[in-house]
């Protein structure tokens, strides 16, 4: 892992994460370059990370075993097009960009290895997951690679089709959100009950910090950990209860299919061409 050379296509805050986990991994900082339109941000990756920056996307490439695209969806037809000559046979290229799949990559970069993935944003804090997939002329030493890029900021589970990688922005992609979403109305909720609003922030952001690690390190699953917390005609039961009689369960398989339906449309809209 340590031998590979990446360049990153875009160096915003994600692609910084990879990198920042990689040096961690021990990749040597000479091994990574970046390119990146604004001059502050290479200023920036320089002075903190000690990687090579650039303002040319092939210059970047040159000498590269791993190309990470890391642009936003909406730019990556025109940056895949202009890339593409500079490329080489059998170059491995990773997308992180929300959809666009491997065809249209394909299309636009000529027949190259493709691996896709859906990583999210706890990935900042190196406590990220990551869904990929991998398109038939990926080797198995280049599935390895990529997860081992990924993994530098969190951990990531493989996908057998490509389609799944919807599944997988609903439930993690966009997963995050959920949890701040619940986190803000249960502290919204604690100050309706009488509890200032610092309090009601702490003790709500405490218990989703201290649950998912609870989840994370049990050796049992979250169905007997909340049974294990919910006593019969108890307080916890009674807001389970209630949870389930408002429907909780279908309405998050309904907010979940909502945005794998989305993503499913975005790479209608934004792939070929």
């Amino acid at each position: 892992m340590n031998n590979l050379h990446i360049a990153f296509i875009g160096a915003g805050n994600m692609a910084a994460s990879l990198i920042g986990g990689l040096l961690a991994k021990g990749m040597p900082a000479t091994h990574i370059h970046a390119s990146e339109p604004s001059a502050e941000r290479r200023d920036q990756l320089e002075r903190d990370l000690g990687i090579h920056t650039h303002t040319d996307n092939a210059a970047a490439c040159a000498d590269a075993d791993v190309v990470l695209l890391a642009v936003k969806p909406q730019i990556m037809r025109e940056v895949c097009l202009a890339l593409a000559p500079a490329l080489k046979p059998g170059q491995l290229v990773i997308s992180i960009a929300a959809g666009i799949n491997c065809a249209s990559l394909q299309q636009w970069l000529g027949h190259l290895p493709v691996v896709r993935c859906m990583p999210n944003t706890p990935a900042l804090l190196q406590q990220g997951i990551s869904g990929l997939y991998a398109a038939a002329q990926v080797s198995e030493i280049q599935r390895q690679q990529a997860a081992a890029i990924l993994d530098a900021v969190g951990s990531s589970v493989w996908v057998p089709q490509e389609q799944l990688l919807d599944a997988v922005t609903a439930v993690s992609g966009s997963g995050p959100a959920y949890f701040f979403l619940l986190i803000e109305a249960m502290t919204e909720a604690g100050v309706r009950l009488g509890l200032d609003a610092d309090t009601a922030t702490e003790l709500a952001r405490q218990t989703a910090l201290g649950a998912a690690q609870m989840a994370c390190q049990s050796d049992v699953d979250v169905a007997t950990l909340r049974a294990r917390v919910t006593s019969p005609q108890g307080t916890t039961d009674a807001a389970i209860r209630s949870f389930e009689a408002d429907g909780f369960r279908p309405m998050v398989e309904r907010a979940l299919q909502a945005a794998a339906d989305r993503s499913a449309g975005l790479a209608r809209e934004l792939g070929g061409g």
